[in-house]
């Protein structure tokens, strides 16, 4: 299929590498123009010119930067879609090992950075007469682990606020929709790196066994996922989420 985001304008932060990469890869695709939105710059130039789209520098935890990054959206293209918060970063440690310096920043780069993000997009995105909010939690927002305290709490706190969100536009405006997605263990470069750092581990089958159909994720198939729900084949849905995860929840 082509064409199912024809017209439409995309904001992807986090977008320079990993799943953000493989999301504006198939929404340019589908016919979306595409800004990706990243903290480091180099990587950011230099993935946006290998997929020929729009970027924008962003510090995702810093509202005077959404601020600049949307104002320059509404100034220079008039109009905004879809928005896919997808900038994020680990942290690891159960309840009494992880520091609260941690804990914040977790939290700062996972959910605040999506509160910023819908806050702020979401007057242009009902000006541009409709939207799909696509904010990227995690299996981990669904089934915990011990060992990851933080980012379990920020990536379920997504998938609430999420619903909170979906709720606000409802009731403000039928126009734009807001779910959250949620992957499970997925081949990106970074997994494939730490999977690759000790083989002696036997890291990928590990993480393959919690799967019942067997494999990673691909990003190819978060991507696919996104696009839907950035379509307006999906126009029906929202408030809910939805789970990209071979399987493993329902174990």
């Amino acid at each position: 299929m082509t064409d199912r985001l024809k017209n439409k304008v995309a904001l992807i932060t986090g977008g320079a590498q990993g799943l953000g990469k493989e999301m504006a890869k198939s929404m340019i695709k589908e016919g979306a123009r595409v800004i990706i939105s990243d903290i480091n710059e180099d990587v950011l130039q230099k993935t946006a010119e290998e997929i020929s789209c729009d970027h924008l520098v962003l510090d995702v935890t810093n509202k005077d930067q959404w601020q600049q990054v949307i104002t320059k959206i509404k100034d220079d293209l008039g109009s905004l879609n879809i928005l896919v918060n997808n900038a994020g970063m680990g942290g690891g440690g159960d309840v009494e090992s992880t520091d609260i310096e941690l804990w914040d920043l977790v939290h700062k780069v996972n959910l605040d950075s999506v509160f910023l993000g819908c806050k702020f997009a979401i007057p242009l995105m009902r000006d541009s007469g409709n939207g799909s909010i696509i904010n990227i939690s995690s299996m981990s927002g669904i089934v915990a682990s011990h060992n990851t305290s933080a980012y379990n709490s920020s990536k379920a706190a997504v998938r609430h606020l999420s619903k909170s969100i979906a709720l606000h536009c409802a009731k403000s405006t039928n126009l734009v929709r807001c779910n959250s997605l949620h992957p499970v263990f997925t081949r990106t470069a970074m997994v494939q790196s730490m999977i690759d750092a000790a083989p002696e581990r036997n890291i990928e089958q590990k993480l393959i066994k919690q799967i019942p159909i067997r494999r990673l994720a691909e990003p190819i198939d978060i991507a696919n996922a996104a696009v839907f729900l950035a379509s307006d084949e999906a126009s029906f849905i929202t408030g809910t989420e939805l789970i990209v995860d071979g399987g493993l929840s329902a174990t």
